[in-house]
């Protein structure tokens, strides 16, 4: 029984456009059961159990950051990794927006190594160290910092490995979910009909490849979940 919150939800999510899908033949067969009808050949979600999935997700997320729980935010696509990106910063959590480097949690200290040669050598370069070296080398070692920048900046504060991942189109991010599975890392997933819900312990059904779906996912989550809750994360 959807209560007059969840019907007033479905009503901002209808308006807001994040039921639809992929067309029929790209659905995913464990997708079946949350598809809620059809337009032009696209598969559209169920607004109930978007609700459902949104609102077990947003009890899940609160009590682990009640908790003091580490969420690493993962999306790397154009329409989500700007939004996701400051959503993490300003929930001043750990975040991955380039590209998910295989081993980031299976691997956790070499990736650990990498991030402390990076803050490492951008220590050196901006108390002056390199100077020392030629300009060549100088410029080398800019190369390698911009590059190291791209993989570790979001994540440069990750000590430990996260409480849960946050991740946008698992699709796109295979490797991020295997890994997390493997360690018995919960994810919770913004996903769509392409997607399999049985990889996820907490799936949004919600448009992944939609901006304005992604934001609109995202300040449902503000609107629920209270930066402040993230204290002690550290």
């Amino acid at each position: 029984m959807l209560t007059i919150e969840d019907q007033d939800k479905i009503v901002e999510m209808a308006q807001s456009g994040i039921f639809y899908g992929h067309k029929k033949t790209k659905t995913h067969p464990q997708m079946k059961n949350f598809i809620g009808g059809r337009r032009n050949e696209i598969e559209l979600l169920d607004p109930e159990a978007m609700v459902q999935s949104f609102n077990k997700s947003v009890e899940f997320l609160k009590g682990k950051l009640q908790n003091g729980g580490l969420v690493l935010f993962v999306a790397t696509q154009p329409a989500a990794k700007e939004p996701v990106r400051a959503m993490a910063e300003e929930w001043k959590m750990p975040f991955v927006d380039f590209r998910w480097l295989g081993g980031t949690l299976t691997n956790f200290g070499v990736i650990r190594k990498r991030i402390d040669h990076y803050e490492s050598l951008k220590s050196k370069k901006e108390s002056g160290d390199l100077a020392k070296y030629t300009k060549k080398e100088q410029a080398q070692f800019s190369k390698e910092i911009a590059k190291l920048s791209r993989n570790f900046n979001g994540i440069k504060n990750l000590t430990r490995l996260p409480d849960v991942i946050f991740l946008v189109d698992t699709m796109l991010h295979k490797t991020a979910v295997a890994e997390a599975n493997k360690l018995n890392i919960p994810v919770v997933a913004i996903m769509d009909t392409d997607d399999n819900p049985d990889l996820i312990r907490y799936p949004i059904l919600a448009n992944d490849h939609a901006r304005a779906s992604v934001t609109f996912v995202l300040d449902l989550l503000r609107g629920e979940i209270k930066p402040g809750t993230s204290e002690g994360h550290e």
